[in-house]
């Protein structure tokens, strides 16, 4: 299960981090259950739709944190 985990986040990381408002992914829980997460810089409709939905039977979560500054 971890395996799938990693691999899921790794793939979603690589189809949506050069996306602009995508400040990053992450693995995490949603309801207790392993999902990878997408955080966005801004809440945005079109933003969300150009999120997939799940990857390799994994879950994806989509939450809005700002903008990330990098030091």
């Amino acid at each position: 299960m971890k395996d799938r985990i990693e691999k899921a986040c790794a793939e979603v990381t690589r189809r949506v981090i050069g996306i602009d408002g995508v400040t990053g992914t992450a693995i995490g829980l949603k309801d207790g259950k392993p999902c990878v997460k997408v955080y966005l810089e801004r809440d945005d409709p079109r933003l969300r739709a150009r999120m997939p939905r799940s990857q390799g039977g994994v879950r994806v979560e989509v939450e809005v944190m700002g903008k990330v500054r990098r030091w």
